[in-house]
């Protein structure tokens, strides 16, 4: 049975009994916490700059449309080509009929999760088209025919040892827990992938409006290698990733770094406007920008808006308590952490189980203090829950016992009867104030964790008690 088969609760079991994935996500969630910290720490005023990106953030959303029409037109300006898709199912029959037209056989990746999210791939595939990620987080997870399970290091589930064993099945390597030799091993596969590919296909971090340019942001070269050596590079960008200007984006990439993986700037920042020009010696013949909307139009202007203002950094994920216990893979979308579990019920509604995702969180509001954009995540996931009971979807158990605390909060009488009972039990059946098993549904809390007593004393009695005393 493979994973997406499983339902999320029992994928989210499998992920806890992982004790390799623990290890991996404890090496790096761990690591990219402390980089955080630190960077920020730095700044002369952190929380000022975070504001500033939100502001921007804020501004792009609300002129999108005028926007992206001065993107599209600067583009075609530089001799780019802009397509704008409505959905994954447009963009992936733009590419692949790109690709046949002109000949293709060979395309390599840079890290995109807009491509993840159309499954492009797949098509690309399916029309005869090799198709190799560069990127060596990417390129690992595709010679173990995985997913990302993280929104910025896709084999972030992976451990060295993993990794030396996919490199010594699929690449002859011998076993090692060297990393850098690890990397010369993808380094050696994938340099003449580069030479022999006609097509390159990319993201982009943030297009610059007033400037028809697209940033690619990365830390290896491979994205520099896949957007210059091949005659035609793709650029896929969700419509959302836009910015007005220059001064814009130099704030925009300050946060990115520094959320992501603590880093000042990143290694590799590439502005890109159009294919190679007469004089210029390097370059593609081609650039194409697909636009990419799948469902971001109908966000925008709704309660769920602010969603858009993500920049795909992933500190939410690094330091949600659920994302460091279960990983990527058991959200079963290609978005992951609290942001996922917001953008999978908005970007692909027709996943199985994609309600019950807002519910993986203890609403701790980590995440939206880790946002450099300050998304407020935890409202956005109770406002998913609430559709989500709405549209009758919560558990029949859930919504009896919702029912039932609703009752007794309602009820002083009963709400003091059933304070009296839980103490007459606790006294009756707990020891050293705590339940150890407890009957179904509770025994889903006891099967990882003790059930706290009830106070043999409510409140109210001590209460009471304190304000007899007080009138003596």
């Amino acid at each position: 049975m493979t994973t997406q088969t499983l339902s999320f609760y029992n994928r989210v079991d499998d992920a806890l009994r992982d004790g390799s994935l623990r290890t991996a996500l404890d090496r790096a969630t761990s690591r990219f916490i402390g980089n955080r910290a630190a960077a920020l720490a730095a700044l002369a005023g952190p929380d000022a700059l975070r504001d500033q990106a939100r502001a921007i953030r804020a501004y792009a959303l609300a002129h999108l449309d005028e926007l992206l029409n001065q993107l599209s037109d600067n583009v075609e300006a530089h001799g780019g080509r802009v397509c704008w898709a409505e959905d994954g199912a447009a963009a992936r029959r733009y590419i692949t009929d790109l690709a046949r037209e002109r000949g293709v056989k060979s395309i390599v990746k840079s890290k995109s999760m807009a491509s993840e999210e159309i499954h492009l791939n797949t098509a690309l595939e399916q029309a005869g088209i090799e198709v190799i990620e560069t990127d060596l987080g990417e390129y690992i997870i595709q010679l173990a025919n995985e997913t990302p399970s993280h929104i910025i290091a896709p084999a972030i589930h992976k451990t060295r040892e993993q990794v030396s064993a996919l490199f010594t099945q699929h690449l002859g390597e011998p076993p090692t827990d060297d990393v850098p030799a690890m990397t010369r091993a993808a380094r050696r596969a994938l340099r003449q992938r580069f030479l022999r590919a006609d097509m390159g296909i990319s993201g982009v971090n943030f297009g610059v409006a007033d400037s028809g340019a697209v940033t690619v942001v990365e830390n290896e070269g491979n994205a520099r290698l896949a957007t210059t050596v091949p005659r035609i590079h793709v650029a896929i960008m969700g419509i959302e990733r836009i910015v007005r200007s220059f001064e814009d984006l130099g704030v925009m990439l300050q946060v990115l770094a520094r959320s992501a993986t603590g880093q000042k700037l990143s290694v590799y920042t590439s502005i890109i406007s159009g294919p190679a020009r007469p004089n210029e010696s390097d370059g593609p013949e081609e650039f194409h920008l697909v636009l990419l909307d799948n469902g971001r139009s109908q966000i925008l202007g709704g309660k769920y808006a602010e969603t858009l203002m993500c920049i795909r950094c992933g500190a939410c994920l690094n330091i949600c308590p659920v994302y460091q216990a279960i990983g990527g893979h058991a959200y079963g979308g290609v978005y992951s952490g609290p942001i996922g579990a917001v953008l999978t019920p908005l970007l692909q509604p027709d996943l199985p189980e994609q309600h019950t995702l807002p519910f993986a969180s203890s609403l701790c509001g980590a995440c939206q203090e880790a946002c450099p954009v300050r998304i407020a995540i935890p409202d956005l996931l109770l406002r998913l829950r609430a559709d989500a009971v709405q549209q009758g979807k919560a558990p029949p158990i859930e919504r009896l016992a919702m029912e039932g605390y609703r009752v007794l909060m309602t009820n002083p009488a009963l709400y003091r009867a059933s304070g009296k009972l839980g103490g007459i039990a606790s006294r009756m059946f707990g020891r050293k104030r705590r339940f150890r098993q407890m009957p179904p549904p509770l025994h889903l809390w006891t099967r990882k964790r003790d059930f706290p007593a009830f106070p043999a004393e409510t409140f109210t009695e001590r209460w009471e008690k304190r304000r007899k005393s007080d009138e003596r």
